[in-house]
């Protein structure tokens, strides 16, 4: 390459991205050259897999003032930003970790701040509760496909329609969006509240439930998600049996 290509061509960018209003994510690192991403467009898309958005990323922040990113040469080396849908910025102090909300920001200028995160993890953070909740999902009558997974994060506030949205693009049900979410036994789930970690449900369209063994044909028995799942079973049938036997001794007792 001549020097006047190499004097046109754009050097590499370090940058670390977050998730927007999630509080405990450590940010992802990437490197940004015109070879691997020939738009801001392909990075967004690169960015949402990498961090696991719930939504596909669409908007960069800066992390302090929430300054709208609108293309590749607007990334600054070293610097730090936060990746968003279309839902609207969410203060945090995203450069530290455990950060609480900001409760505003003296400075009204638009110049970036590069201050440089942490690579580590904090011992004290990972010590903290479970900021994801994950469940296993199968389609509704679909005994060809395995179930596939989803994290919640437990930082952001969804809505239900919000979710049943990001269930219809992972599960591409042929009968088209999903509508419901219920357990195996058909109980209709309606709230995140209601999701238990671990377990699993199946995602329904416009049709009716069918009731069919997911679990027994599309999870492995050794499988430590269907070991926990049949060890639930076990325990509840248990404590019904327990229960049974001490209504029959009372019934003797009375006699």
């Amino acid at each position: 390459m001549s020097s006047r290509g190499l004097a046109l061509a754009h050097p590499a960018k370090n940058v670390v991205v977050y998730r927007n209003g999630d509080p405990f994510f450590h940010g992802r690192k990437f490197v940004v050259n015109q070879r691997q991403f020939l738009t801001f467009e392909a990075f967004l898309n690169e960015v949402t897999k990498s961090i696991h958005a719930p939504l596909a990323v669409r908007n960069l922040y800066t992390p302090k003032h929430g300054h709208r990113i609108a293309e590749l040469a607007d990334l600054q080396d070293g610097c730090q930003y936060v990746a968003a849908g279309f839902e609207k910025f969410k203060r945090l102090d995203y450069l530290n970790h455990g950060r609480k909300e900001l409760r505003g920001t003296g400075n009204s200028n638009h110049v970036q701040t590069c201050t440089v995160a942490p690579w580590k993890p904090n011992t004290a953070v990972r010590q903290q509760k479970p900021t994801h909740l994950t469940i296993h999902v199968f389609r509704n009558g679909d005994l060809l496909s395995p179930p596939f997974q989803l994290m919640i994060s437990k930082s952001t506030l969804w809505q239900w329609d919000t979710l049943l949205a990001i269930l219809t693009e992972k599960a591409d049900l042929c009968s088209g969006a999903v509508n419901r979410l219920c357990k195996l036994d058909g109980t209709l789930v309606s709230s995140r509240e209601e999701l238990v970690n671990g377990s699993y449900y199946v995602a329904v369209g416009t049709e009716e439930y069918k009731k069919l063994p997911y679990l027994e044909l599309l999870v492995p028995q050794d499988s430590v998600c269907r070991t926990c799942w049949h060890g639930l079973q076990a325990n509840h049938k248990l404590l019904s049996q327990e229960k049974g036997m001490t209504t029959i001794l009372k019934m003797k007792s009375i006699e």
